[in-house]
């Protein structure tokens, strides 16, 4: 068993640690208790502490993207005009536009490195009407693929990546 580094009352980002919390269940790890500089407190993994993968409670990421947001022009164009975020049909654009983060290739199909799963979603008025994990791509695909035509009426020629309307 290797020894416990104590991370009391040290600084990482926003984060003051204030005591030893146990172990993670999962992976053993130490957990601290921490004080965010805006006041929350939180439980977080020693290793996303020291590897500096874990700044602040949360509060940094808000902080950050309402910052971006006011230099996007587009988005500052939609702003107030939730119309322009959905199609006709009520259908979150994000649903059916793939955005340049997607590593997968297919709108709506993740990989989750944490539980080493292929996740596949589909949100329709602001409800998922898919949200299920999968142990491979292609069954993941598939669902998604499912759920298009069924909630959405389109159907996808994988070669093309065009759109058909069923």
């Amino acid at each position: 068993m290797s020894k416990r580094i104590d991370l009391t009352n040290q600084r990482f980002g926003r984060l003051v640690v204030i005591k030893y919390y146990g172990n993670n269940s999962a992976n053993s790890n130490a957990m601290w208790l921490c004080q965010c500089d805006c006041g929350n407190k939180t439980v977080v993994d020693g290793v996303r502490l020291r590897s500096g993968i874990t700044k602040s409670c949360g509060c940094l990421r808000r902080d950050l993207s309402s910052k971006r947001v006011y230099k996007n022009p587009k988005f500052v164009d939609y702003m107030g005009r939730s119309d322009q975020l959905r199609d006709k049909n009520g259908v979150s654009l994000s649903s059916i536009s793939e955005s340049a983060r997607n590593k997968s290739g297919v709108i709506g199909v993740s990989y989750d490195r944490q539980t080493g799963k292929w996740f596949a979603r589909l949100m329709i008025d602001h409800k998922y009407v898919l949200l299920k994990s999968f142990k491979t791509i292609t069954e993941a695909i598939e669902a998604r693929r499912e759920a298009e035509e069924t909630y959405l009426g389109i159907k996808r020629n994988d070669k093309t990546k065009e759109i058909e309307k069923v």
